[in-house]
């Protein structure tokens, strides 16, 4: 029972802007307001260059794969692994900490699905790798990667919750994506 703690712990954790905490001790503009005003790598990118925008991939990712390593480790049901997922995922995009509003999900996304399944975070990373190596354009990878992601949660996992989380956050990231979207669409994306 104890076990449905780490749904809250989750969010908790993913609640924690990687974005803004780096731009603060960084000495950098708060990417809420500044660049693209989405507080995410690729607008930290933006603001503070590489080493600002690696810091926060890699924080984005982590708060996503530590609570579903830890589920892993406790061995948990796939209800509750699923919704430590679904919960780490929100918790990026609606963060307690920093009034609901949070970055598009695409590093936390990833962590997520890497702690699930390594394989399903190898087929995700590779496929937004590839996208990114024919097109240049990094919202397109992530769409794409996102798209496929639960049908390589069915292929590796068989787990038919994780499945429906995996289509609600590619649903999500769509949604959240719908600006790149248009531009895309209009061929103005960058």
């Amino acid at each position: 029972m104890i076990e449905w703690l780490l749904v809250p712990a989750a969010y908790l954790l993913g609640s924690i802007s990687s974005a803004i905490i780096v731009c603060r001790v960084m000495g950098l503009p708060d990417p809420r307001v500044e660049g693209s005003g989405n507080p995410g790598a690729t607008n930290v990118m933006r603001i503070g260059g590489k080493k600002a925008a690696a810091i926060t991939l890699l924080g984005d990712m982590l708060k996503g794969l530590i609570p579903v390593l830890l589920a892993q480790i406790l061995d948990v049901d796939p209800g509750i692994l699923s919704g430590v997922v679904l919960a780490a995922f929100l918790g990026h995009l609606y963060p307690v900490f920093f009034g609901f509003a949070g970055g598009k999900g695409v590093a936390t996304s990833f962590g997520v699905l890497l702690g699930a399944n390594w394989m399903v975070g190898l087929g995700v990373g590779l496929t937004w790798f590839v996208v990114y190596k024919l097109f240049k354009i990094s919202s397109l990878s992530a769409l794409v990667a996102a798209t496929l992601a639960p049908l390589y949660v069915y292929l590796i996992m068989g787990m038919q919750s994780l499945v429906y989380v995996a289509a609600l956050i590619a649903f999500i990231l769509i949604w959240r994506h719908k600006t790149n979207i248009q531009r895309l669409l209009a061929g103005e994306e960058k």
